[in-house]
């Protein structure tokens, strides 16, 4: 009988867990005897580091004929609910359909959701750049706003939520609203972080050289402030000040996806599995938890895997490689992901390249941005439908370091 590999997610930790899965099986020769399944909405791979950007063409590149050419099954729908006790799950298909799918090992691979908590207003009139629907939503009222009369208000962009996504999104923004408005429009970005400082958990080393940069793109920053209330016009913070704004752009964060929440025993802050050093969930057998679902060390230091795309490629490559290696008796292989670097956007600033968990200051500006330009474009897309090119970099031990 065929064993099955199911697969929750085509996002990076998905993709990368279905082609790592791939190819242990076909390094045993197991091919016909190992079926490996993926469940995703469309067979798309969301590029989410990339939706701060003015121009999303290009965000969402088909993975059909990827899956294909490594013999990976892809059914459009969405896992629903675990069945952990027997082994199986119920997937909600596109077209409504509903039913089960039996598994011999199961890869949570769902990703992250926007955290929002229940501020007033905040369903109703902020804009996000989580998912490429909500940023082209985003795109669609910043260009509608030429249409409307010059006004503060018009004029006004706050971000709400100063971390990575949050810094990217402001300080492209200014740049952005003038294409829009035009080169003398009067517009104001303002990013409010209800932290003591701007990108909290960027760390004290690089925040000089963010404060910089932002300042150069004309963005404001209000840090130890949190956003209280936010309507149509505008947003009413903690300390009772009012900013008039057409547009509000909520950054604050990310949760797992709640299916992690059907997996039995603690989660995390933000919703996480805990992870073996294998990505095995802990406590339940067949489960392997990957990307922003799992909690996993990277080292022997104490550091964990950020909800990041950096550490998803990795992640996925081992939760699938070892899903498989189970099955057709290959060694499984433990994660392992001690070389930490960041690359921050900064608009026409350029960028900003760290490496370690304490983001020592390696490149500024334009050879920042170089490397930010090699990473969007380059690293984080899938390769090209050829297996045995995509097999060349599947393996579990495979990592990109700049």
């Amino acid at each position: 009988m065929t064993q099955q590999i199911v697969i929750a997610g085509s996002g990076f930790a998905g993709l990368w867990a279905a082609l790592s899965a791939a190819r242990a099986v076909a390094l045993a020769g197991r091919d016909g005897d190992v079926a490996i399944t993926v469940v995703s909405p469309a067979p798309q791979l969301h590029i989410r580091p990339r939706l701060y950007e003015a121009v999303l063409e290009g965000m969402a590149p088909d993975l059909a004929a990827l899956f294909e050419a490594v013999g990976v099954r892809h059914i459009p729908g969405v896992v629903t609910t675990i069945h952990a006790d027997r082994r199986a799950v119920d997937v909600t298909g596109t077209d409504d359909a509903r039913f089960t799918l039996p598994y011999d090992r199961f890869v949570l691979a769902a990703g992250s959701r926007l955290f929002t908590p229940p501020i007033p207003g905040l369903a109703e009139h902020a804009f996000n750049v989580d998912q490429l629907d909500s940023a082209h939503a985003l795109d669609a009222h910043l260009k509608a706003l030429a249409a409307r009369p010059e006004t503060e208000a018009r004029n006004t962009v706050v971000v709400a939520g100063g971390g990575f996504t949050g810094i990217e999104t402001a300080a492209e923004m200014p740049d952005r609203l003038r294409a829009i408005l035009g080169a003398d429009a009067k517009v104001r970005v303002v990013v409010i972080e209800q932290a003591p400082a701007i990108g909290p958990d960027l760390g004290p080393v690089p925040r000089p050289v963010i404060e910089q940069a932002l300042a150069e793109c004309g963005v404001e920053i209000i840090a130890g402030t949190a956003v209280a209330a936010i309507d149509a016009g505008g947003v009413t913070t903690s300390t009772g000040e009012r900013i008039a704004a057409a547009t509000v752009v909520w950054t604050a964060g990310a949760r797992a996806n709640p299916l992690a929440a059907q997996i039995t025993g603690e989660h995390d802050r933000f919703g996480r599995v805990p992870a073996d050093p294998f990505l095995r969930a802990v406590g339940s057998d067949g489960i392997f938890v990957t990307g922003d679902v799992a909690r996993a060390a990277t080292d022997d230091f104490g550091n964990v895997a950020a909800m990041s795309c950096q550490h998803a490629l990795s992640l996925g490559r081992v939760a699938g490689h070892n899903a498989a290696a189970e099955l057709v008796g290959l060694p499984t292989h433990p994660y392992s992901q001690p070389k930490y670097v960041t690359c921050l956007d900064l608009g026409p600033w350029g960028a900003l390249f760290t490496e370690g968990w304490d983001r020592q200051v390696r490149l500024t500006r334009e050879e920042g941005k170089a490397v930010k330009r090699e990473i969007n474009t380059k690293w984080i897309y899938p390769p090209q439908p050829d297996r045995d090119a995509a097999f060349a970099i599947a393996n579990p031990d495979y990592v990109i370091v700049p």
